[in-house]
């Protein structure tokens, strides 16, 4: 039977730095290969190792690989967020699972995990990673940060305009690896031609304001020079931890034919790991 779903045209990128503080880089990003045929979705992720235990990055490169993993299955029309939850569940678990095998020592990290499908563009998150949108300029945090700062905010005891410099920022009070089971949040955001969807690690937000990233993506040329500008806005403003960002920007939409059952083969990833 021939069917018709819609495809993004996008441009899109990744970077992550060990940085000018750490030692070693335990950030890892996913971006869709330039040669996929992005059917019926593209997924991008980026995953944030948790630096206070061991192995931050295994845990951070495994989350990545069983989503990628999970996410490979979900066919045209599906129920992406079930997708995404059982994606988000199964990495958790094999964090948990990978952290026994190594002596039982405590390792975890945080997830944000996008797939685009069609005009929309579909969350996982848990932990303390951003997505923004950007649209004309203008920069909107889509995630909200599961920390304790974060709590103090959602219950209008703290200002948003301090979370940046309050010093308890990065104690997580959600993450994969750490018990059984977990809960990430699910959103859904219809997407427009010329949207940048922007992935960043708490090195970059931390150290960048939200309208410096909207002014920056309005700047920037490209997928690539939007993420090399924002690290080096947020090393440049004093970011003492890894920082990684992966940036998508939405050229236009057009429909496509294809037929059940047979589905085109295609390559999940063109970057999965670190840099520098």
């Amino acid at each position: 039977m021939l069917k018709q779903y819609t495809l993004a045209d996008f441009d899109c990128a990744g970077l992550s730095v060990t940085g000018p503080v750490r030692a070693d880089n335990q950030d890892a990003i996913l971006v869709p290969a330039a040669s996929a045929s992005r059917f019926p979705g593209s997924l991008l992720a980026l995953a944030d190792g948790m630096g206070g235990y061991s192995h931050g990055d295994i845990a951070s490169n495994l989350a990545l690989r069983q989503v990628a993993q999970i996410l490979r299955a979900c066919p045209p029309g599906g129920n992406y967020a079930k997708y995404l939850q059982q994606a988000t569940e199964s990495a958790n678990l094999e964090i948990y699972k990978a952290a026994q095998q190594l002596g039982g020592e405590r390792m975890g990290t945080t997830l944000l995990a996008a797939y685009l499908s069609g005009s929309f563009l579909h969350l996982a998150h848990i932990g303390d990673s951003r997505a923004y949108l950007i649209r004309n300029g203008h920069s909107t945090c889509l995630t909200s940060d599961h920390t304790t700062v974060g709590e103090l905010v959602r219950a209008r005891m703290l200002p948003p305009e301090y979370v940046r410099s309050h010093e308890q920022r990065s104690i997580l009070t959600r993450a994969l690896g750490l018990a059984l089971f977990v809960q990430p949040d699910l959103s859904q955001t219809k997407l427009q031609p010329k949207d940048w969807i922007v992935l960043v690690s708490d090195g970059v937000w931390g150290a960048v304001e939200d309208s410096q990233i909207g002014e920056t993506a309005q700047k920037a040329s490209n997928a690539q020079s939007l993420c090399e500008a924002l690290l080096d806005l947020a090393i440049a403003q004093g970011s003492d931890d890894n920082c990684s960002a992966v940036a998508l920007r939405v050229r236009g939409f057009r429909f496509q034919s294809y037929e059940e059952p047979a589905q085109k083969e295609r390559s999940w990833l063109g970057f999965l790991g670190r840099s520098s």
